[in-house]
């Protein structure tokens, strides 16, 4: 592992309660050797979408990083969006799930389209 790839590893945090919430998801579902694999989708005028999925897939490119015996994957296109992000499990009096914290300033072009640390996704031509 290189140093890039030990500092990305070190960015991404799976909380224990999140690694605890997906423990039980897995045991219910009866689920061995899977992992939680968070990702980075869309694009355009309605902007980025944080997904979440079990996946039983390892690449070789992914980043893992592993809390309490339960692994998060990031794919190798989102991890450049990821750093610093926190995948974290809150429950509440309405509702409870997971929640992504992402410190990376999401941006909006004239089109409301996002952008992340400025660079735009797409062009903005399309949106009109």
């Amino acid at each position: 592992m290189t140093l890039s790839e030990q500092t990305l590893t070190a960015s991404i945090a799976l909380t224990q309660p999140a690694a605890k919430a997906v423990r039980e998801i897995m045991n219910q579902k009866n689920l061995q050797g899977y992992a939680l694999r968070l990702y980075i989708s869309g694009g355009g005028c309605s902007g980025y979408q944080y997904g979440l999925a079990l996946d039983n897939r390892t690449r070789d490119e992914d980043t893992v990083v592993e809390t309490d015996g339960i692994k998060l994957l990031v794919d190798e296109v989102s991890i450049k969006y990821l750093h610093g992000t926190t995948v974290d499990y809150v429950e509440g009096a309405e509702a409870s799930g997971f929640k992504i914290i992402n410190p990376n300033p999401l941006d909006t072009c004239g089109c409301s389209q996002s952008t992340v640390d400025g660079e735009a996704n797409n062009s903005c031509s399309g949106c009109g």
